[in-house]
């Protein structure tokens, strides 16, 4: 396993204090911006009442615990969650540019709430609606690349790649279609925004439902980290290993998929993330996922926590889609990361 990286002799246990830190006081300030400025103190105390059933102090607490709180958390559990399942692609499939879209997981997930939107519309169906289609899609999605890609007993890392483009391609065909036939002119700019990524849904609920998820599918993956560092090294390899290559590859593939659909569900098809901050994150501490993995989700949460407080308030009082903000980010970084990794 190389252990090439900038940071590959910091203990991965110094990187992890520095980035939690680093998100908390980036969360507290991006709590405080917007339309109506709140100090940092003030968001803390508004926090410790919001989370502690006191009494509220004033409008701000109601700004700070209902509107904005629930917005940044699920702004760092979706980027977490990006960038985990981008990196778990890439392992997957033993290829630098694999990530969510590559593997048709974000398009299936896309296809799922647009098709609510279009045909339903969400007043109708419930706010948990979308979010549910677009989980069960993605889902949906990635068994049917696995199923697709599978060769006898074989898992072919270039075969997912080619059908996961393909179907990928297929359902954004679909959602185009869906886009193009709905007279609806609010559901076509709801659509517009979805798959360009927003946060502007965020709510409580959706904080407390997709959180552990993503937590539970984070600590699963970095308890078998391991398996991905074989995996990495080629099937012949990992079988001489004692480990079945095609069963790892598609345990993981599902995995990838499950944290896919539980963030697309939360905030629309957002892009780059799952592409670039694993990239980044073995140009600073090297090839073994055990660092990979922590190191990815907290960039990933980073970037996008960044990304939605400028969405907000950039043109303010307009909302700019995510998506733009993060492929502005992304390529620059990835671009930069691919060539220090090819001049070594």
């Amino acid at each position: 396993m190389n252990s090439s990286g900038i940071w590959r002799k910091v203990p991965l246990s110094a990187l992890l204090v520095v980035g939690v830190t680093a998100l908390g006081l980036l969360a507290i300030l991006a709590t405080g911006v917007g339309a109506v400025q709140i100090a940092p103190n003030d968001v803390v105390a508004g926090l410790w009442r919001g989370s502690t059933g006191q009494p509220r102090s004033g409008p701000s607490d109601f700004i700070v615990w209902n509107l904005r709180a629930p917005r940044v958390l699920e702004a760092i559990v979706v980027g977490a969650g990006l960038a985990l399942a981008g990196a778990i692609a890439q392992a997957v499939v033993g290829n630098p540019i694999a990530d969510p879209y590559v593997l048709g997981l974000s398009s299936g997930a896309g296809l799922g709430a647009v098709a609510v939107i279009t045909t339903i519309g969400v007043g109708v169906a419930g706010s948990l609606t979308l979010p549910l289609a677009a989980f069960v899609t993605a889902l949906l999605t990635g068994l049917v690349v696995l199923i697709m890609a599978r060769s006898g007993t074989r898992l072919d890392p270039s075969r997912i790649v080619m059908v996961g483009i393909s179907v990928g391609s297929l359902l954004s065909g679909i959602t185009s279609f869906l886009l193009l036939r709905t007279g609806n002119g609010d559901a076509a700019r709801q659509v517009m925004f979805w798959l360009l990524g927003s946060l502007s849904g965020a709510e409580w609920r959706l904080v407390i439902i997709s959180a552990p998820l993503v937590l539970l599918a984070g600590g699963v993956a970095l308890l078998r980290a391991g398996r991905l560092n074989l995996l990495s090294l080629g099937d012949d390899s990992a079988a001489a290993l004692g480990m079945r290559p095609a069963r790892a590859r598609a345990g993981f593939f599902a995995l990838a998929a499950f944290l896919t659909g539980v963030v697309v569900a939360c905030s629309g098809t957002i892009g780059f993330v799952g592409l670039v901050m694993p990239a980044l994150a073995r140009v600073l501490v090297g090839a073994d996922h055990r660092r990979v993995l922590p190191v990815a989700a907290l960039l990933g949460a980073l970037l996008v926590l960044l990304a939605d407080t400028a969405a907000r308030t950039i043109l303010a009082p307009t909302e700019l889609p995510i998506g733009i903000l993060t492929a502005f980010v992304g390529v620059p970084v990835f671009v930069l990361a691919v060539r220090r990794q090819a001049s070594g």
